[in-house]
């Protein structure tokens, strides 16, 4: 097949992913920063004051600087070495996330692996519950500056949080195009503030430059038994977010992200954290507001402001993740359809999911309602992040030692360190479990039942489908010489198991008592790449005179399209006139059957599920004039 102007339009956009440059890299820097570093750069809100008071009473010198040396190497190792350097290697044609990883690793193996499904699941629900807590926190973190500037706002604080959600969710249905114009120019002069703040204060106590000295950090880890261990899992706070770094990389490009980071992010970061940690060594008193009262009396009402901007942002960050990670569970049959509009007319991968949107709301309120405080979910927050971190340790192992080729000895050899941190950084954060760090292991835990409960349950469905429907083959065969009535046109029947006649094709057969001059058996497959070029799109087989098929393949981060997909096909030379086809849709009617493989539970949640998935018509763009729907009972 000749690839045709589509194919150019879709290589070009995939070669624009891998090659930033061809959009400009100092834009793409830009975005990113507004964009991927949303979430890390709001973390000197909270992560020092949360570190140094998990040492009870007022902190000393000593532990003060190894505490700010946990914070400095965890950026310097985590973030910079093990994603920076590393991890964003490992992208699935310029994509990255926990889901891109897992195809990645399925990929690099050749074949289905169970334990890697099992791993990219975690990691994608693990997800969820960090999308719900970091708006949550984040808001509450910054809005509580006001507590600094106007005392007597400090009743107001939740309502006023709550106001600044609500609204930040309200308006997601008008899409992010606009909006986003701003992130890179506010979190830019974020940044800029974060290292000012830092550098006004280093000369306060010039001794915490021994924070530079990773040997601090361990010695404050070794001599302080279970505190030391404790603080830890609140020195994570300042690399939460990392995970961005990977998972947004497609929207940026690797090489902006790196730029971003090494040039700018990371170098305001670190100093920020020296120049809290001076100043909490000139003034312990102001360690329960230690970020806000490390800026100037005249400057704390701006600088609440413009906190609270950046929180905005790094929630925006990742709502939009949640949003592009649900759709490539769906595509890759993680979950059920769901509703999935698009914001922009010039921008794929901005979209709007009605259902995400307001589940992860109701969410989030009912976090802050609950927890009331920054500091209360605080403790929640890391285990989410920390879990998703060991994870994408195990699969990029995989994806090393297979993928690249290194060999499993090497690869396990580059990351078992990183996989020992992580590992550590969990093990800190499951301490807090009683504290509200059992929230996100909750929300992990339902999105993993709900992916587990619907793979089973489609599982089980195309068996049955298979075992109980005619070969294709042969079905094919009889109608050769049979006298069925045969009628002008074409018809087109959806299946997930082509090699079976469809469901639809039958019930049609038997109450119409005609077949079609075209029957078109239709399949659509989600490979394990983030987009297939037009070029490999459409799988086309002449059958017989009357029967053809059709296997249509997307990445999962394409929306199947089937009337642009014959379009295609009729600029191949195979005619097809959407105004003389029917397209024949098998409305499935599911019932729990008294002896189902699947516990009762299980089958009844999986029937709710299949009963408020998105309408295939819709998803697949059907036209809806042209669509008969046939329907039938199946027990599961």
């Amino acid at each position: 097949m000749s690839s045709g102007p589509a194919a150019s339009v879709v290589d070009t956009q995939i070669q624009t992913r891998e090659n930033p440059h061809a959009k400009g890299l100092a834009p793409l820097v830009l975005g990113s920063i507004g964009v991927v570093y949303g979430d890390i750069g709001t973390s000197p809100l909270y992560a020092m004051k949360e570190s140094l008071l998990h040492v009870g009473g007022v902190p000393s010198a000593t532990e003060i600087i190894g505490i700010v040396s946990l914070l400095v190497w965890s950026l310097i190792f985590v973030v910079t070495v093990k994603y920076v350097m590393l991890v964003l290697r490992a992208d699935n044609q310029g994509e990255g996330g926990a889901l891109s990883l897992m195809a990645l690793a399925q990929k690099a193996l050749a074949k289905p692996n169970k334990g890697i499904l099992a791993l990219g699941i975690i990691g994608a629900a693990l997800f969820y519950g960090d999308a719900i807590l970091t708006p949550a926190v984040s808001v509450l973190s910054a809005v509580e500056g006001l507590k600094v500037t106007a005392p007597g706002l400090d009743p107001y604080i939740v309502p006023i949080a709550l106001v600044v959600i609500i609204g930040l969710y309200a308006v997601q249905s008008f899409g992010t195009a606009h909006v986003a114009r701003f992130f890179g120019p506010i979190m830019g002069v974020w940044f800029v503030t974060l290292a000012a703040i830092g550098v006004s204060h280093i000369g306060d106590a010039p001794q915490i430059l021994q924070a530079l000295n990773p040997l601090n950090g361990l010695g404050f880890m070794t001599s302080h038994g279970i505190v030391g261990f404790t603080v830890l899992g609140s020195v994570f706070l300042a690399v939460t977010g990392a995970e961005a770094l990977y998972a947004d990389m497609g929207h940026f490009g690797k090489r902006p992200i790196q730029v971003a980071w090494l040039a700018f992010v990371g170098p305001a970061l670190l100093l920020n954290y020296l120049g809290q940690g001076a100043y909490a060594l000139s003034d312990p008193t102001v360690l329960p507001n230690l970020f806000f009262l490390s800026a100037p009396e005249w400057a704390r009402l701006p600088l609440v402001i413009l906190a609270t901007l950046a929180t905005i942002i790094a929630g925006q960050a990742v709502i939009t993740g949640a949003f592009s990670l649900t759709q490539q569970a769906i595509q890759l049959g993680l979950l059920p359809r769901l509703q999935i509009e698009h914001t922009s007319e010039s921008e794929q991968g901005q979209i709007y999911l009605p259902t995400v949107n307001w589940l992860m709301l109701i969410g989030v309120v009912l976090l802050v309602l609950f927890f009331q405080d920054s500091s209360s979910l605080a403790a929640a927050y890391g285990i989410a992040v920390t879990g998703t971190m060991v994870i994408t340790s195990l699969m990029a192992i995989v994806v090393f030692a297979y993928g690249w080729k290194w060999g499993l000895g090497l690869a396990i050899g580059v990351v078992t360190p990183f996989l020992i941190i992580d590992s550590a950084f969990l093990a800190a954060n499951l301490l807090k479990l009683a504290d509200g760090g059992y929230l996100p292991l909750i929300i992990g835990g339902c999105i993993v039942c709900l992916m587990a409960v619907w793979i089973r349950g489609v599982r089980l469905l195309n068996t049955k489908a298979q075992q109980q429907n005619l070969s294709l083959e042969t079905f094919i065969k009889a109608m050769e010489t049979s006298s069925v009535a045969h009628v002008p046109g074409t018809a087109m029947y959806l299946t997930s198991t082509p090699e079976t006649v469809p469901s639809a094709l039958l019930h049609n057969l038997k109450h119409n008592r005609v077949l079609h001059e075209r029957n078109v058996i239709v399949t659509i497959r989600t490979a394990n790449t983030p987009y297939v070029p037009m070029a490999r799109r459409i799988d086309y087989r002449e059958l017989s005179p009357a029967f053809a098929r059709i296997e249509l393949h997307y990445g999962f981060l394409e929306e199947p399209n089937l009337v642009q997909a014959l379009i295609h096909l009729r600029e191949q030379g195979v005619k097809f006139d959407v105004m003389s086809t029917t397209f024949f849709v098998g409305r499935r009617r599911i019932k729990s059957a008294a002896r189902s493989e699947m516990p009762r539970w299980q089958s009844q949640l999986f029937i709710k599920m299949a009963r408020h998935s998105y309408d295939m018509i819709d998803y697949y763009r059907i036209p809806a004039n042209r669509v008969v729907e046939l329907g039938t009972y199946v027990t599961l």
